[in-house]
């Protein structure tokens, strides 16, 4: 039989040198790993405390200690619980009471060193699994490094009457500083209370060394030390047999105690003894102790007590701690701000650029919308003036908020005082200042579709266009000031407009008139026809001598003179003043705003809004007047405000006759703008309404037409209406219908 091996080598296999170096270089490693595993924890150093009394005010002690709500210093001593030299009130001061006196500092108890990757806070880890278990993923339980730690304290618990003393006084690893929980008098000794207790130590992770003068169930008798580990009811007990540690005047005695525990061999001792004696060569009690598998990581060191039905005082006179202190683990914060900095730093750089770029676009956007906005102002016939945005922003001090005279869905409008235009330095004007919310190419076209139709106006009842400014996509447009506001301000007398006077009959009558003129000025007297197309109060303005204007254009439209109508996908308007047929069909005409001015009319005799929001069986005033009118009671609908005398009968009889023919459901009953007119310079009579409103008849007489060209042009021009909506969606108001409130109460049509 040939060897496997010889000396010679032959038979030997090519692979034997490798898995000898092999098993070579696992043995080093075996033995390395050894001695890794018995490299000997680290030393650590040593904090001391040392409290020979304690003194009131003392600011060491007071910067070293916290106390519980029942604690604190009183003759040289901690008084851990109460003391009271009122012998009326002392049972109900000392009795069921708990307290406790901890040092200030969080000390670590315990760590891991190694198998432990840090994942979890300090003060809320979970401690490592008894030994014997899998701790490591190789299946050794983790390294633990406990502290060691030596106290020394002297007590003086003092029975204050003849019965018997209660209940204990106990040195303390506690998890947090908070005071003792509610309801740990008694047997809890300030550590717990029933339901903690009954709940276990996983919610009582505490260690306490108890010396208690009071037996309960669990106690050995009235006077022992116990070892408390997350419960009241100790681990381990020692009767001091020849020792009272509660003594009263005839036996009054201090003690001191001392207690060792050694981090390493996982031992608590305890020695007691009267003070000033040396400390005894055995312990009263003795037992082992691993703190890493009872309390947390970081806790706090000091003193809890308590009292019961019997009741003592529970003085600590002196107190010393050695304790060695676990370095905080090295940081790696360094490698967690490079982790976050560099990609956030990346990504802000991304967004940076991003944005960047997007305000660039945006930037030469805008300068190509106001090239294009200029090139069409200054090509528009009778241009009115160009202002300076600086100005305008001087003159309205940047846009003061006290200067805002209303505010809607396409910007604010402010007063503002302006240099006059008739070259005299010293010499202003007050202004309008509309100031457009969106400078986008939607804001553009509204501000151009506003600005090309007021410009063509020259009427005494329209509200004049002084001039214009656009820059840096501030959009604004500048008008003559209106000193006496909007009409719906004087009708309503809201809010700060409260103490406003009563229009008068005679300037009700006025202003009816007057808008009558402006409106058949747009209709029938301009160049080409103008619907409105937002007739209310709100958009009438007063001047100094409260004559009527019509103001705000912006849901206006011009029509060529082969058209009579106007035609949008949806409704622009306010509710109360959108007649029907426009409702149903979406045609403006000349007809639509007569329904507005009849329903306008009516807010002014009456004094109400055109929706009576308070009267939800007739919430439309026309219908309210119209059953007036079929009452035989017509003159009834006069505010009430003017009283009977305040008014002219044969005036209002007129104005609200002439009110409801404009409300007329129906298109064709309604009276034309010249009409009109002659009835309020009482050239003709008021026409004749019927009792009882017609019924609402569709499609109108000849029929409901729209044209496809007028629609395509609703969409590019689309305006926003009373409450900000666009024009293809019908205008709603929630509240305060048909106020300024919301709106431009100077050049307002609810923008």
């Amino acid at each position: 039989m040939v060897p496997a091996c010889g000396g010679d080598g032959r038979g030997r296999s090519p692979l034997s040198p490798l898995l000898g170096c092999l098993v070579f270089l696992l043995l080093i490693f075996a033995v390395c790993g050894a001695e890794a595993q018995l490299q000997p924890l680290p030393a650590l150093e040593v904090a001391s405390y040392n409290y020979t009394s304690f003194d009131e005010g003392n600011s060491r002690e007071l910067a070293e200690l916290v106390y519980s709500r029942e604690a604190r210093i009183s003759q040289g001593a901690l008084q851990v619980t109460p003391d009271t030299a009122n012998l009326v009130v002392r049972d109900e001061i000392l009795a069921n009471k708990s307290g406790s006196v901890l040092l200030r500092r969080r000390f670590t108890l315990w760590r891991r060193v190694d198998g432990d990757k840090g994942g979890q806070p300090a003060a809320t880890a979970v401690p490592p699994q008894p030994r014997g278990g899998t701790g490591n993923a190789n299946g050794t339980a983790p390294r633990v490094q406990v502290v060691s730690f030596n106290t020394t304290f002297s007590i003086n618990v003092f029975q204050l009457t003849a019965q018997r003393p209660g209940e204990g006084l106990t040195f303390v690893i506690a998890p947090s500083r908070d005071d003792p929980p509610p309801g740990s008098h008694g047997g809890y000794l300030g550590l717990t209370n029933a339901t903690l207790q009954k709940a276990g130590p996983a919610a009582n992770r505490f260690v306490a060394v108890e010396l208690d003068t009071f037996k309960q169930v669990h106690d050995p008798d009235d006077n022992h030390v116990g070892l408390d580990v997350g419960s009241v009811v100790s681990s381990k007990t020692a009767s001091l047999n020849d020792l009272r540690i509660a003594t009263n005047v005839t036996t009054a005695t201090n003690y001191t105690v001392w207690i060792q525990y050694d981090g390493v061999a996982r031992h608590i001792s305890v020695f007691f003894n009267v003070r000033g004696r040396p400390k005894p060569s055995s312990p009263v009690l003795e037992s082992p102790l691993d703190l890493s598998e009872h309390v947390p990581e970081t806790a706090y060191l000091g003193f809890s007590a308590s009292t019961g039905t019997s009741f003592q005082l529970n003085c600590i006179l002196d107190w010393s701690l050695s304790i060695e202190v676990i370095p905080d683990k090295k940081s790696n914060t360094w490698l967690i701000v490079v982790a976050v900095v560099v990609p956030v730093s990346l990504a802000a750089v991304a967004v940076a650029a991003f944005f960047l770029t997007k305000r660039l676009r945006a930037r030469r956007s805008m300068e190509r919308r106001q090239e294009r906005l200029g090139h069409e102002l200054n090509n528009l016939p009778g241009m009115p003036r160009v202002f300076e945005y600086d100005k305008l922003r001087k003159a309205t001090r940047n846009f003061d908020e006290r200067l805002q005279l209303g505010k809607g869905g396409y910007g604010m409008v402010y007063k503002g005082v302006v240099p006059a235009d008739d070259g005299r330095p010293e010499a202003t004007m007050e202004v309008a200042v509309k100031r457009f919310i969106r400078g986008d190419s939607r804001g553009v076209s509204d501000f151009l579709a506003e600005v090309q139709i007021i410009n063509r106006l020259r009427h005494k009842n329209i509200v004049p266009l002084i001039g214009w400014c656009y820059k840096k996509g501030q959009l604004l447009l500048v008008y003559e000031y209106m000193p006496n506001g909007s009409l719906d301000q004087h009708l309503f007398r809201r809010g700060v407009h409260e103490q406003r006077p009563a229009l008068s009959w005679e300037s009700r009558y006025a202003i009816v008139r007057d808008v009558a003129a402006g409106l058949h000025y747009v209709h029938h007297e301009h160049t080409h026809m103008v619907l409105h197309r937002d007739i209310k109060a709100s958009n009438v303005l007063l001047d100094a001598s409260f004559r009527a204007r019509l103001g705000d254009f912006g849901l206006a439209r011009v029509l060529e003179h082969d058209r009579n109508s106007f035609t949008d996908l949806n409704v622009a308007g306010t509710r109360g003043f959108i007649a029907p047929e426009y409702s149903v069909g979406h045609k403006a005409s000349r007809q639509t705003d007569v329904f507005a001015f009849g329903a306008l009319v009516l807010e002014v005799v009456t004094g109400q809004y055109a929706l009576r929001t308070q009267d939800l069986r007739c919430p439309l005033l026309t219908d309210w007047v119209w059953q007036m009118h079929g009452r035989g009671a017509l003159l009834g609908a006069v505010d009430q405000g003017l009283g009977t005398a305040g008014f002219d009968h044969d005036e209002a009889g007129r104005l609200l006759q002439l009110a409801l023919a404009c409300s007329s459901p129906n298109p064709g009953d309604r009276p034309t703008m010249p009409e009109v007119l002659q009835v309020l310079n009482k050239a003709s009579p008021p026409p004749e309404v019927p009792p009882f409103k017609p019924q609402f008849v569709w499609p109108p007489e000849g029929g409901a037409h729209f044209d496809l060209g007028d629609i395509e042009l609703s969409v590019t021009t689309n305006r926003t209406t009373g409450n900000g909506a666009s024009s293809t969606a019908m205008a709603t108001q929630d509240t305060a219908p048909n106020s300024s409130e919301g709106y431009f109460p100077v050049l307002s049509s609810g923008r």
